[in-house]
């Protein structure tokens, strides 16, 4: 079947998902508009984001739904095809009225939808990790901001601890996401005294699966001092990229690698021995433990065995799971503050709510720009996929929505500055009774 015929097979099918009780009139159910690709190269990330979704649509139905009415899921394809994006977020609000939208994972998505999202007045939940660079009325970043994810990793691999790199290899796939987060760490690197020729800085395209060439180089590169790597590689060139790193016999301890687009999920048909050691930092892991994390990974494994999924006990719970974990029960959190569906009403409802997250702390939606305050975490690959956890903040951080080391950016940027851990929370990092431990001695 050529690429042609996918993407409009794929632009064409819809597939609406009522979970739950069984409503017959239209009004009796409020839709939930679930976009993310469920084929071509994003599927390896997104198919599991689509399925939290309904995951935590089934939890709340079970519950009794929202104001009285059950949930009912929209499911829809972009099939990895930006302007699709768009498309379909059109389709989902003006055709299937949802009243609310939890999708996307790259930035060249988001940037698709957000003019039809701000032109109809949705409402859409993202949950991954981003450039920053922007703040939306009609938007919730429920994933890290770059202060909340890029700046503390280099801080990290810049010190003793974190082995003292020199030298920098700013690796990714070629859209925004990349290249914006690149610029913001080239702007620090320079700050702290790092010079342009010992930065190292290279694209490919999406679905690129060539990285001999590229490997190569970076041993090359490498040779001048210590070195370390920054992937900003998205989607399913995660695992022939991490196959040539233990072709060409690319150690930890050598070159050390911090991903920000890779977890459990892109792990799990990897062969990760030889990758054992290489980094990536995000704001939740599945190895977290503490009470809610492990009620949330037993909901999740329950809710595969019990719809069959593909990957059956193997399928692991990850950070933008996690943050569609947050992002819907703040939604939910909201709704039922303001006794409505309504758009506007629940924008302002959302600001200030608070979740207690599978990561052990505390999570507060920020009404100023829409982000999360959150923990950053830095895990190492072990052998069985998962993540060791090496260094975390002690508190939630508060999102830069603008970078401050992007000279025009700055003076975008309210009245804090980086690092801003988060001093106007005051809740503890666990409330879960019993716990046995808080994360930082995890």
């Amino acid at each position: 079947m050529t690429n042609f015929i996918r993407l409009t097979l794929a632009a064409t099918i819809a597939v609406t998902l009522s979970i739950g009780s069984v409503a017959t009139a239209e009004d009796d159910t409020i839709k939930v508009g679930v976009l993310h690709s469920l084929s071509g190269t994003m599927a390896i990330s997104e198919t599991s984001l689509k399925d939290t979704v309904l995951m935590m649509i089934e939890e709340q139905n079970a519950k009794g739904g929202v104001l009285g009415k059950q949930l009912e899921a929209v499911v829809v394809d972009p099939a990895s095809n930006w302007p699709l994006f768009a498309e379909k977020a059109r389709e989902l609000i003006e055709v299937h009225d949802v009243d609310v939208v939890f999708g996307c994972w790259t930035s060249v998505s988001r940037k698709s939808v957000l003019p039809v999202f701000e032109e109809l007045n949705g409402l859409l939940f993202y949950p991954v990790q981003y450039e920053g660079e922007e703040s939306s009325w009609n938007v919730f970043y429920t994933g890290a901001a770059p202060n909340q994810q890029a700046i503390p990793a280099v801080e990290y691999l810049m010190s003793e601890e974190g082995g003292g790199a020199k030298r920098w290899v700013l690796l990714g796939t070629d859209y925004v996401y990349p290249r914006t987060t690149n610029k913001i760490l080239r702007y620090f690197l320079n700050a702290q005294g790092v010079k342009d020729s010992d930065i190292m800085e290279e694209y490919t395209p999406f679905g690129h699966s060539d990285y001999q060439t590229i490997v190569a180089n970076v041993k090359k590169f490498a040779a001048g001092g210590p070195t370390a790597v920054v992937s900003t590689i998205n989607g399913d060139s995660n695992v022939p990229f991490y196959k040539e790193l233990a072709a060409q016999g690319i150690k930890a301890e050598d070159i050390p690698v911090v991903a920000f687009s890779v977890g459990e999920e892109e792990l799990r048909g990897i062969d990760t021995k030889p990758l054992v050691g290489h980094l990536a930092a995000w704001n939740y892991f599945q190895s977290i433990e503490n009470p809610t994390n492990d009620a949330f990974i037993k909901q999740w494994k329950k809710y595969v065995k019990d719809h069959d999924l593909p990957g059956g006990d193997k399928r692991v719970t990850n950070d933008p799971m996690e943050a569609h974990y947050i992002g819907f029960k703040m939604w939910v959190q909201a709704v039922e503050q303001a006794r409505t569906t309504d758009v506007d009403a629940v924008r302002q409802a959302l600001s200030g709510q608070k979740v207690m997250s599978p990561s052990g702390y505390v999570i507060t939606m920020d009404g100023r720009n829409h982000h999360l305050h959150k923990p950053v975490v830095i895990g190492e690959v072990n052998e069985d996929g998962q993540f060791d956890i090496v260094w975390q903040t002690d508190m939630q951080v508060r999102a830069d929505a603008w970078s401050p080391h992007i000279p025009d950016s700055a003076s975008k940027i309210a009245d804090w500055s980086y690092p801003h851990l988060c001093g106007n929370c005051t809740e503890p990092k666990i409330k879960d009774p019993g716990a046995a431990s808080s994360p930082a001695s995890q």
